[in-house]
């Protein structure tokens, strides 16, 4: 079972010795494998603690921005539509949960 791994990572495993086998994806297949990588990280994140907070958010932020991309967005239009809705509907900061 493959995974979507962070570009560099091939050239790590040869530089430990190994020799990964690698493909390519096409664009449907990259983008479900972004959104399985999503869930991946997320996951991750709800299990870290401490230190390893921010490490597991800069991961999920990096997929995100892959996410992005991959749709026609750069980065600073998803920052402006974010803005739009804070401004509009607000943030999350007051910990508010609707039962």
């Amino acid at each position: 079972m493959g995974k979507l791994v962070r570009d560099r990572i091939p050239e790590i495993i040869r530089r430990h010795g190994g020799e990964p086998v690698v493909r390519v994806l096409g664009e449907e297949e990259y983008r479900a494998a972004l959104l399985a990588k999503l869930g991946e990280e997320a996951a991750e994140l709800a299990a870290a603690s401490g230190e390893e907070v921010a490490g597991e958010i800069a991961d999920v932020f990096e997929v995100l921005r892959a996410l992005a991309r991959v749709h026609g967005h750069d980065w600073r239009h998803v920052e402006k539509v974010a803005e739009a809705k804070r401004a509009e509907r607000g943030a999350f900061e007051d910990r508010i949960y609707l039962d």
